[in-house]
């Protein structure tokens, strides 16, 4: 019987008559879709994709033994009866969570998913992110660059915040008029030279025409140094930080070293082919003109010469290290020289500037920054990094420059100014904020000089007058000011004695 029924399913399959087998056509199935539903029993569930189905589960439930359908987290009803539409798929997020499932998965066999393991894992979420979360967190800043380097991709936002200040002027009490006035008749009214000097044992040098003269800030005593024959004049004074020695420029190219003491020339050294309006010491070193090295203490003094301005140099300053010396000229030409070669070429050589530099100083507490003013064509101050050659800032201030000095004790700075505005400017170092203008000449600044305490400032105008400023008194001195009794300001009055 087993043959005969195996013959007889071989016969079944290999008819050609039979009903072809297969998928439903599309109208078909279209057709069930519509009419293949019952009511509130199974129904045909619509395919999500091509490739995909997703079957929803019966809607056949236990009837309730309560007569009351009451709604509850565990207990909830389902309508008798829905139209047939379409079911979309919508994913679990928590199932997303990697933090949360690896909770799940790793905690104790058996423990319910109640509120106290939900605030278990709370907790365990909030002690820390594991060692492999992809979170960056940055507990220390970067470490500082080593001095003189500058990143030309600077950054436009910090990790530190930074508070933007309304006040335009400083908190401390700046003077607004000059402490003392001096007359300074036959004061020559050439921008280009350096006519007053402030020494170290707290006495000023002022070039008056022909003559040099001598005025002690401690007794306000008034001496003749010097004196030249005309038609030559004196063109720059500089003192020996630390000694009474003065070296004096005069206008046929002859240099003099001067004992203030005694009141005898040491010496005179010539060279130069036209007039000496700058001046700068290293140490027994002498600078000068355009520009030869002197040696002081030996007799063949002319120890190299630095030749690469095209036009008169007006303008000489040595660092406070020594390592360098920054030339200023009517050329426009800033050169940054190295002492250990006297005779080579510029270190550097910045072209930036409009118009004559002859304000030049060195920052005291950031040895390798360089602070340059120009003159009416240009107007502005440019601050230079000597170890790598760039400009870091410039500011135009309006007028012409015609010097820099530094306050170390309230890190700013001060500029004088000439054509047009005729005064003083105080600026906050580096962000340049302008702390307060000090006006008192009624023409054009000349030269500056500043005090051995830093604290005073000495401007020479072409208004043939000498004018002292008290704009950077010490802190400890304004806190026992304040501390005192106020008293009225006293009226300025003008010094009787002028410099003759």
């Amino acid at each position: 019987m087993a043959h005969f029924q195996f013959e007889t399913s071989i016969n079944e399959l290999v008819r050609l008559n039979a009903p072809v087998g297969g998928p439903k056509p599309r109208w078909q199935r279209k057709q069930d879709e519509r009419t293949g539903s019952d009511g509130c029993g199974n129904r045909l569930a619509l395919p999500l994709s091509p490739s995909t189905t997703h079957r929803r589960p019966s809607a056949s439930k236990t009837p309730s033994k309560s007569p009351h359908n009451s709604k509850s987290p565990l207990n909830s009803t389902t309508p008798k009866c829905k139209s047939p539409v379409a079911d979309r798929f919508i994913p679990n997020r928590n199932n997303m969570d990697i933090d949360r499932s690896h909770f799940l998965l790793t905690r104790a066999p058996g423990e319910e998913n109640d509120g106290a393991s939900q605030k278990v894992l709370q907790n365990a979420l909030n002690e820390g992110q594991p060692p492999d979360s992809k979170i960056l967190s940055f507990k220390e800043k970067a470490p500082r660059a080593a001095e003189g380097y500058h990143n030309s991709l600077r950054v436009l936002y910090s990790t530190t915040a930074t508070t933007n200040t309304t006040k335009a002027h400083s908190t401390r009490l700046i003077p607004t008029v000059p402490d003392r006035i001096l007359d300074a008749p036959d004061l020559r009214n050439d921008f280009y030279l350096k006519l007053i000097d402030w020494g170290s044992k707290n006495v000023v040098a002022a070039a008056l025409g022909c003559s040099v003269y001598l005025w002690s800030a401690n007794s306000g005593t008034i001496s003749h140094l010097s004196e030249v024959n005309e038609p030559d004049y004196i063109s720059g004074v500089c003192w020996l930080p630390g000694w009474n020695v003065l070296a004096v420029g005069i206008s046929n190219g002859t240099v003099e070293i001067w004992d203030v003491e005694l009141q005898k020339c040491m010496r005179r050294m010539s060279g130069h082919a036209g007039r000496i309006s700058s001046l700068s010491w290293n140490s027994n070193i002498l600078s000068s003109g355009s520009i030869h090295n002197h040696d002081v203490r030996v007799a063949e003094h002319h120890v190299g010469s630095w030749v690469n301005h095209e036009q008169e140099v007006c303008g000489l300053a040595w660092s406070q290290s020594g390592e360098y010396l920054a030339s200023g000229g009517n050329d426009n030409i800033i050169n940054i020289w190295d002492a250990s070669n006297m005779s080579g070429s510029p270190l550097y050589s910045f072209s930036h500037h409009m118009a004559a530099v002859k304000a030049l100083s060195w920052c005291p507490w950031q040895q390798s920054v360089l602070a340059s003013g120009a003159g009416i064509a240009d107007r502005t101050i440019r601050f230079w990094n000597v170890n790598t050659g760039l400009c870091l800032n410039t500011i135009d201030t309006g007028s012409q420059v015609s010097g820099i000095l530094w306050s170390q004790e309230y890190k700013e700075l001060i500029s004088g100014h000439g054509y047009s505005a005729y005064h003083l400017a105080i600026w906050k170092y580096p962000s340049m904020k302008k702390v307060a203008d000090l006006k008192g000449h009624v023409s054009r600044i000349l030269a500056m000089t500043q005090s051995p305490d830093e604290e005073n400032v000495m401007t020479a105008g072409a208004d043939e007058t000498l004018q002292i400023w008290n704009c950077f008194k010490a802190k400890q001195k304004l806190n026992k000011s304040a501390n005192a009794k106020t008293v009225p300001e006293a009226k300025l009055s003008m010094l009787a004695r002028s410099i003759r």
